[in-house]
């Protein structure tokens, strides 16, 4: 049988030294806090990171998309429709070809940090 930690304090704990009012008075808000669970939400699928991915160094079309992730145009478009809604990509149109890339540089920092993390933490098991 497998026995799983408590994540409770013991009884006995009286908590730690560190001042909680200044804590509790800067808490994240519940609108960030669901605003920032979107991206991390968005990150949690794995064509939309591949999308995200591809769109690092160039914009690109969907029909490129399609063809460097092997899918269809509308699940491409779908996924992509739900990155743009939450601000990690943005589109551009030329006649009737839509261009996607990288909505701001913050994006980009955030997926490169997240890929490093996972890089070093494989690297040490």
């Amino acid at each position: 049988m497998v026995r799983i930690a408590e994540e409770n304090c013991d009884d006995t704990c009286l908590g730690t030294e560190i001042n909680l009012n200044h804590l509790h008075t800067n808490k994240i808000d519940e609108k960030t806090a669901i605003d920032l669970a979107e991206i991390f939400k968005a990150l949690g699928d794995p064509t939309r990171v591949k999308l995200i991915h591809a769109l690092l160094s160039n914009e690109l079309c969907v029909h490129d998309l399609c063809v460097v992730l092997g899918m269809t145009q509308s699940a491409v478009s779908h996924q992509l429709r739900y990155l743009r809604d939450v601000r990690m990509v943005k589109r551009r149109k030329e006649g009737k070809t839509v261009y996607y890339s990288i909505d701001d540089d913050h994006v980009k920092e955030i997926f490169i940090q997240t890929l490093n993390h996972l890089q070093h933490t494989s690297l040490h098991e």
